[in-house]
């Protein structure tokens, strides 16, 4: 029996959102050693429900609407492509591991859902990239980080050499950085963006160059709007971190020749400046033309990749034995889930933009963040991490899961 006073409720609902806060900075705070954020997941997945089953956490209509949509948008797919999967055990082990996300979303909306627990979250996680990019600017200067040295071609930071997403990760979290700095004025946001833009380049990956310039374009918008000046020192400060990094940097300069590969307007050339993606794209729409109601089963493209390409393809040769995923992650959901399963993400992201539109202004501001992480991380015109990776999806449904956690905020928040 809950022997709370309905006054005992309201004044101690702020606690579990924001013990649920402090769960979601540390499962961050241990990105770079996965194993234990894993932990972090499971162990405040089991907290939550055991909170739950005993009354101590209860949430509105809203926030249970937004937690059914967030995760069956993510799980539905993986259900659907289950049954006659090419690899149906690891499709059907998918499938009930990726159940624990359920009360990790909970977990999600429950700290999001609160205006003191948000903005510690927000904080935490603009303190937490911003000690990463602390950490790649030591790398960059001296070639050591907290991560070890730095990897051939790229920046690796605090993730180490042999986990390159040091750019990705601070292009996501990149909007809460450069909120938390344009809160104490707009000199910082500059220095932050400057600095963001930098890392973020020696760090290599191109696809996070496209999407740490879409938060800022986004981010830089909203904080200085129609302010010419502003805009042009914006645009200069982030041309001389390029010109920083071009200078500077003998792997950054490999790596936009690579990209200039594009201009020589032939197939070949494109290969290169996608560093060879082509032929996984091909091969993911040989899947789709072959599996197109329910794909192939989550997490089975790199089994099912041989069937799908010529003997001369660049992944086949020497010890590759196929690409792991399709780099795009429409190509992923359609390959691996099919039509099925990408009907089930479009509604998904459909009815979270419905309820983005309908929101007040003052709920939009609090969820602009990670509106444009989202943003960032789901852009169609650039190339992606796997989506059904152990990592990037819990990387996504946090943020998915935020968004969703403030749009659901306009009603009653959670009780305790």
């Amino acid at each position: 029996m809950n022997n709370l006073s309905p006054d005992a409720t309201l004044t101690s609902a702020p606690y579990g959102a924001r013990a649920a806060a402090w769960a979601l900075i540390a499962f961050v705070a241990c990105w770079p050693k996965y194993g234990v954020s894993e932990l972090i997941v499971v162990l405040a997945g089991v907290a939550v429900l055991s909170a739950l089953a005993n009354g101590c956490v209860r949430l509105n209509h809203a926030q249970w609407a937004m937690l059914a949509l967030v995760f069956f948008s993510f799980w539905l797919p993986e259900l659907i492509s289950a049954p006659d999967a090419l690899e149906r055990d690891e499709a059907w082990r998918e499938v009930a591991l990726d159940l624990r996300y359920a009360p990790f979303l909970m977990l999600v909306i429950l700290a999001a859902g609160s205006a003191s627990s948000r903005a510690l979250l927000y904080h935490g996680l603009a303190a937490i990239a911003a000690w990463w990019l602390l950490d790649g600017l030591v790398q960059a200067a001296t070639g050591w980080s907290l991560g070890g040295p730095a990897e051939a071609e790229r920046l690796s930071g605090i993730f180490g050499a042999d986990n390159l997403k040091l750019g990705w990760v601070l292009a996501v979290l990149s909007p809460f950085v450069l909120q938390s700095a344009a809160q104490r004025g707009r000199g910082l946001w500059l220095l932050a963006a400057a600095l963001l833009s930098l890392i973020v380049l020696l760090a290599g990956a191109r696809a996070a160059w496209l999407a740490l310039a879409l938060v800022m374009a986004g981010s830089a918008w909203t904080q200085f709007g129609g302010r010419r000046r502003w805009l042009l020192a914006t645009a200069a400060l982030l041309v001389a971190a390029l010109a920083l990094a071009y200078v500077g940097s003998e792997r950054f300069g490999q790596r936009v020749e690579r990209t200039a590969a594009v201009l020589s307007g032939d197939s070949e050339g494109l290969d290169v400046a996608l560093s060879y993606r082509l032929p996984i794209w091909r091969a993911a729409g040989g899947m789709i033309a072959a599996h197109p109601v329910n794909g192939i089963g989550v997490r089975g493209f790199r089994e099912a990749y041989p069937q799908f390409v010529a003997e001369d393809d660049h992944w086949m040769q020497g010890d590759n034995r196929g690409a792991f995923h399709a780099h795009h992650w429409l190509l992923e959901v359609l390959a691996e889930t099919g039509v099925l399963g990408l009907t089930c993400w479009l509604t998904g992201l459909g009815l979270l933009y419905r309820r983005w539109r309908r929101a007040s202004a003052a709920l939009r501001e609090q969820a602009r963040a990670p509106a444009l992480a989202v943003l960032a991380a789901l852009f169609p015109l650039n190339t992606h991490l796997a989506l059904y990776s152990t990592f990037w999806s819990g990387v996504l449904l946090l943020l998915l899961g935020l968004l969703a956690g403030v749009l659901a905020s306009d009603e009653a928040g959670p009780r305790a």
